[in-house]
């Protein structure tokens, strides 16, 4: 079974991949860890024209976040699990989409921040676009803090 979960590398990450490791290793799972970097507006790849200490700092922070990344395969392989990690850029729900096809992923799993309604109606969510959108299950994870109803 091939799972691809994806990230932000915020703290939310974190109760994602508690739920990731539990699956991953009751399914005997491979794990692939996906952060879909988002491109800075108007700066697409290395090119003329471009100051050096803006390629400077985009190339030190890419290196920051896939050095992240990695660590978090690394930590579910010292669990005994087949992970990756990958680092792609893109908008985040047409990544995520298209490595789960490349990788013919059985499950995806995101996390949701429990953002309002205008929040959605203004940026949209990663979680919903994907859950609309893919051909294999979703597995959505609640990352925010739960307020218990009285």
């Amino acid at each position: 079974m091939n799972i691809l979960v994806a990230v932000d590398l915020s703290g939310a990450s974190q109760k994602i991949l508690h739920y990731v490791k539990t699956l991953a290793l009751g399914l005997s799972a491979k794990v692939w860890l996906l952060y879909a970097e988002k491109p800075e507006l108007g700066f697409v790849g290395f090119g003329p024209g471009r100051p050096q200490s803006v390629l400077d700092h985009v190339a030190e922070d890419f290196k920051e976040k896939r050095e992240e990344l990695q660590r978090e395969a690394d930590k579910l392989q010292n669990s005994g699990i087949d992970a990756e990690s990958l680092l792609v850029q893109g908008a985040a729900v047409e990544v995520i989409l298209d490595e789960a096809s490349k990788l013919k992923t059985d499950l995806i799993v995101v996390g949701s921040h429990g953002h309002g309604a205008v929040y959605h109606l203004v940026v949209g969510s990663v979680s919903e676009g994907v859950l609309h959108r893919s051909p294999c299950p979703v597995l959505v994870v609640p990352t925010h803090e739960r307020t218990e109803k009285k």
